[in-house]
């Protein structure tokens, strides 16, 4: 099975809305610049995710930019710009969340991440108060910031799938924050079947992925000018419930994740073939 990479993305900051890129080098801890930095509440100690949305969807409304440990521009709701070796940075991020926060460059020691129960958001609402799962990171690769692993990856034809149980208006595949979207000739949720399988894209970089990734409540919320969205998760909920790892029970999913073989450098239309 051959096609094309159609988008590159990367979020420098965990849960901030990210950067479409041109081009980028991808190594054993993903894309380069690729959640290197995020928020950490002063008073619970936990890292910030749009997973728990009724305490962190205003992440969402921030846009990141750039490679740690170069300076990283951040895009407030009001258009002004921030970089992260700005001294006041902690101190606006904070009035804007309305939640005392630190930029953090590593995940200290034991850190957790808060992930409520999508079926209970979707039933109550973002802003009801629903069960929450807390769940540690930092695992997939030192010093980084990934719940699981360090490239996630969705196909077109999954998107478009998707899209066809929407009302008149597609899923944007940024609700479901890929660093690579695959444009190839396949079924709506192929990547399921792509556990353990190897993915070269151009010259050089080769993956294998692990596993389907698992949906949170974060493709329901609103990113930046897209308005929330319940289907993106209600459909695939109905569609593709399905066990990521043998620990966990079926689980709405979209996209898979993947570790880096060997890496490279790599730009939107480099061949992508599946073994």
């Amino acid at each position: 099975m051959t096609g094309r990479l159609a988008q590159l993305w990367r979020y420098p900051v965990k849960s901030m809305l990210g950067e479409r890129l041109p081009a980028a080098d991808v190594g054993p801890a993903g894309i380069a610049g690729d959640r290197r930095l995020a928020l950490r509440h002063r008073d619970t100690g936990r890292v910030a995710s749009a997973k728990h949305p009724r305490l962190w969807r205003g992440l969402l409304t921030l846009r990141a930019a750039g490679a740690a440990p170069a300076p990283v521009r951040i895009t407030l709701p009001d258009g002004r710009t921030l970089s992260t070796v700005d001294p006041d940075v902690d101190d606006v991020l904070s009035r804007v969340l309305d939640i005392p926060v630190t930029l953090i460059d590593r995940p200290p020691a034991g850190a957790t991440l808060d992930r409520a129960d999508p079926d209970a958001v979707l039933a109550a609402g973002l802003t009801a108060e629903v069960p929450v799962h807390v769940s540690s990171l930092g695992a997939a690769a030192p010093g980084t910031f990934f719940d699981f692993a360090p490239v996630h990856l969705v196909t077109t034809a999954t998107l478009a799938r998707v899209s066809a149980e929407l009302p008149g208006a597609a899923v944007d595949a940024v609700r479901y924050r890929p660093n690579l979207v695959l444009d190839v000739d396949a079924e709506g949720f192929a990547e399921n079947g792509w556990v353990g399988r190897e993915l070269r894209i151009g010259p050089d970089l080769v993956l294998r992925v692990l596993a389907p990734t698992p949906r949170c409540a974060v493709p329901t919320l609103a990113h930046g000018p897209l308005p929330p969205q319940a289907q993106a998760l209600s459909v695939p909920a109905r569609l593709n419930r399905v066990a990521p790892l043998p620990q966990l029970g079926p689980q709405p999913c979209v996209g898979a994740y993947a570790q880096v073989l060997r890496g490279g450098r790599v730009a939107p239309g480099a061949v992508v073939e599946i073994g």
